[in-house]
């Protein structure tokens, strides 16, 4: 089922997520939705702040990524079929000098910048199944995680942008949690809510 991607500005966005465990209701069946509702909007990651649970769960597919031609082969075998679900992550280690790559994101469509991160880092996680792991990863996967990763600590991109830059931006942003925008796919917006 494709659920609604909460908007800019839904006060969801901005909570630190809680912990789950492995009687969460209904978690195979969100996790696909999850899924489904990423690969609906051309997605890469997905937090579950952005359907709007304030839990620590959010998942990858850079699949997408592999296809960039300006990639080396190594590069583009790492990004390819990369797919995994992170919940009640915790990034323990972030390594290397900052670089940066221009970030988008599902709830605040049309809205593009550089964003600059570590390149490797060092996640704490369990998978669906509450395994547990813990791994490196470094280059455009490190940066979809970490992206994702501050969905659950109530941090977005443009929160990572000069002050000038969220001067730039702030008219599009207004506009975007008012609802006027033009999108292709379902989409919740803080507006909608009050009405109800």
């Amino acid at each position: 089922m494709i659920l609604p991607i909460v908007a800019y500005g839904d006060p969801v966005l901005r909570k630190k997520a809680k912990d789950i465990t492995s009687d969460y209701p209904k978690l195979k069946e969100l996790i696909a939705n999850m899924f489904e509702t990423m690969y609906n909007a051309s997605g890469v990651g997905l937090a579950a702040p952005q359907i709007g649970l304030p839990i620590r769960m959010f998942l990858v597919d850079t699949t997408p990524f592999a296809e960039d031609e300006d990639l080396t082969k190594e590069e583009q075998s790492a990004l390819k079929d990369f797919k995994k679900v992170f919940i009640n992550a915790k990034i323990i280690q972030e390594e290397g000098e900052e670089w940066a790559f221009n970030e988008g994101c599902l709830s605040i469509p049309d809205v593009r910048e550089d964003v600059y991160r570590k390149p490797k880092i060092t996640i704490e996680y369990l998978d669906e199944d509450f395994n547990k792991y813990t791994e490196t990863y470094d280059g455009l996967v490190a940066r979809v995680i970490q992206h994702e990763y501050d969905h659950i600590e109530g941090v977005l991109f443009t929160d990572k942008l000069s002050s000038l830059k969220k001067r730039l931006i702030k008219g599009r942003l207004a506009n975007i949690s008012k609802g006027k925008i033009r999108i292709d796919y379902r989409m919740r917006f803080p507006a909608e809510k009050k009405k109800r």
